[in-house]
């Protein structure tokens, strides 16, 4: 009863809290996650969900990662693997037979060549099943919507032209998003003949790719997109536009499983809370832990008898 207590506790705050709550010392507490966490792996039925989400996580400074595998329909972390290599995603596909692997029907990802290749190795039919996220794609446009204000602001500055100072953030949301007490000040950016606004509404337009009623409409969509976008001159948007046309293919899918990686986001914020709150982790394997004790969507409290106490 003591350990169902504490695994609630722990649930709630970070180890060091817990541990001062329960009267134990951090390495009493955080054994008693990995004992948890050990049993809920056990318990857990050895498949590979239908729909999958392939996402990576900056573990500390030095460009450290790990490799996320989720379950887009359950929103639980799957698999953690140290580094975004070939080889990192390849570690969680590896038990599997093919017979387990041709389930999955959808796999939500990045456009980070190395999960790509893992995925088209492992899982029958990949180049069908890969969906290229909708948010990392326009993330690559918003980078390209700051580079362009940060060029234009130089120089209008360089003329006496305060225009575009404080404006950095507003060009990075969406037409929806804008604060109601900044929407005047952006309608008056909008309406004056900025390279900068340019670029935000052809980010705003690719944005709208993936709210298209069929496939083919969505391809005459992207044919208008792509000729605005390349016919520009704004070389950072002209860079996204090529790199989303050679990916193309694979964000078209979307209109076959209509998935996103919106579930893999959110558990990487969630992990990112984990991180946070406990001041971040020296070991891996203790990250690792804790990661699979508050998303895996494990059973983790112990048994008496044959039976497990309820959660």
């Amino acid at each position: 009863m003591f350990e169902r207590l504490a695994i609630d506790v722990l649930r709630e705050t970070d180890v060091a809290g817990g541990a001062k709550i329960l009267r134990l010392t951090w390495d009493e507490a955080h054994h008693l996650m990995e004992r948890a966490v050990s049993r809920g792996l056990s318990r857990k039925p050895r498949a590979i969900p239908s729909h999958l989400g392939i996402d990576e996580k900056a573990i500390s400074k030095g460009h450290k990662y790990m490799t996320i595998a989720c379950d887009l329909n359950r929103g639980t972390v799957e698999y953690v693997a140290d580094g975004r290599t070939e080889a990192s995603l390849f570690s969680y596909f590896a038990p599997f037979s093919i017979a387990d692997v041709a389930g999955v029907e959808a796999v939500a990802m990045d456009m980070w060549t190395p999960f790509f290749n893992t995925i088209v190795r492992c899982v029958p039919n990949a180049r069908e099943k890969v969906v290229f996220d909708r948010y990392h794609i326009v993330s690559h446009m918003n980078k390209a919507v700051d580079l362009v204000r940060r060029a234009e602001s130089k120089t209008l500055r360089a003329e006496g032209d305060e225009t575009l100072t404080g404006s950095r953030y507003l060009w990075l949301y969406g037409e929806e998003n804008v604060p109601d007490a900044r929407r005047a000040t952006f309608n008056e950016l909008k309406i004056q003949k900025l390279k900068t606004g340019r670029a935000w509404a052809i980010k705003e337009m690719l944005r709208g790719l993936w709210d298209c009623e069929s496939k083919l409409d969505a391809i005459m969509y992207y044919g208008r997109w792509h000729n605005w976008a390349t016919h520009s001159r704004l070389a950072p948007v002209i860079n996204v536009a090529r790199m989303v046309n050679s990916h193309l293919p694979n964000i078209l899918t979307y209109y076959l499983h209509r998935v996103t990686n919106a579930v893999s986001e959110g558990i990487n914020s969630a992990i990112q809370t984990i991180k946070k709150r406990a001041f971040g982790y020296r070991n891996p394997e203790n990250f690792k832990t804790a990661i699979y004790f508050h998303c895996g969507g494990l059973d983790l409290y112990p048994t008496i008898g044959s039976h497990s106490l309820p959660g």
